[in-house]
């Protein structure tokens, strides 16, 4: 099975069980990558919210196969996406999500609404 990119927010809604995670099936999360901006973002909102660390790290990395660095080329990408995405507001992670999911011509699940917009060279799926 090809990867499929998981952003922050479907990260955040396997996690917490929020709406939309059942589109997230065992198969699907199976090939689930996720970008080291992306896993920054989710660690960094469980660690606010009082998890540990340690344990808002195992929780970040549970839905997903892979920890995909972000490199150069996703960063060049990513840039490039800031002034084509500025006008939904995305943010530069975001962006680095998006990136990825070029960079692997993967499609991208996210359960952020405002993405339904986009017109970039990339396969949205919204989860929600």
């Amino acid at each position: 099975m090809n990867r499929i990119v998981l952003d922050a927010s479907a990260i955040l809604a396997v996690i917490n069980g929020e709406p939309g995670h059942e589109k997230l099936t065992p198969e699907l999360l199976a090939s689930a990558v996720g970008s080291t901006v992306n896993l920054a973002e989710v660690q960094a909102k469980l660690v606010s919210r009082g998890w540990a660390s340690d344990e808002a790290w195992e929780d970040t990395t549970s839905p997903i196969r892979e920890v995909v660095p972000f490199n150069e080329e996703h960063a060049k990408i990513a840039g490039s996406l800031v002034a084509l995405t500025r006008h939904l507001g995305l943010s530069l992670g975001d962006c680095a999500c998006l990136a990825l999911g070029i960079a692997l011509k993967a499609p991208v699940y996210t359960a952020d609404k405002t993405w339904k917009g986009l017109k970039l060279n990339v396969r949205i799926h919204l989860i929600r």
